[in-house]
């Protein structure tokens, strides 16, 4: 994403280790004003989120940890609390589909600022098997064994 007014605060590597990427989607994030405060200052991580469509469907981050907002009041948010994302109904729908029917799941990619507001690139993924990730490892040393013969010459 290289557009204008867009700030990116953090990729979740271990998604694109652990899944094959199929579809991309951009939501946004409710969430409480010092957990803003908290994102700006990079202070969150993606470990183990996922998400979730729940009876009413909607979008629930699960298991994203957002670090308490250290100049924060006793009004302070609870650091994993369940987090709903925004998208539209018909793509809501669309997704639901796709994980009931064969077997997808929906990890959060990436946090960025767009415009000033918080964005959650949410990812239909399929689980990668054991020789996948073997041939992950080997095309990223190949790419980085050729990036250091570059660089020497």
């Amino acid at each position: 994403m290289e557009e204008q007014g867009i700030k990116i605060l953090q990729k979740n590597k271990k998604a694109f280790f652990n899944y094959e990427i199929v579809d991309t989607l951009e939501c946004g994030i409710e969430l409480k004003g010092s957990e803003v405060k908290s994102l700006r200052k990079n202070a969150f991580s993606f470990s183990d989120s996922y998400i979730k469509i729940d009876k009413q469907d909607n979008l629930i981050l699960e298991g994203f940890h957002i670090s308490p907002y250290t100049h924060g009041t006793i009004e302070n948010h609870e650091p994993t609390r369940s987090r709903r994302l925004l998208a539209h109904a018909q793509e809501i729908k669309r997704l639901k589909r796709k994980v009931a029917e064969r077997g997808f799941t929906l990890v959060p990619v990436r946090v960025y600022l767009k415009r000033s507001m918080v964005k959650v690139e949410i990812a239909l993924a399929r689980g990668k098997k054991i020789h996948d990730k073997r041939e992950s490892i080997k095309e990223r040393d190949l790419k980085r064994d050729s990036d250091r013969a570059m660089k020497r010459y």
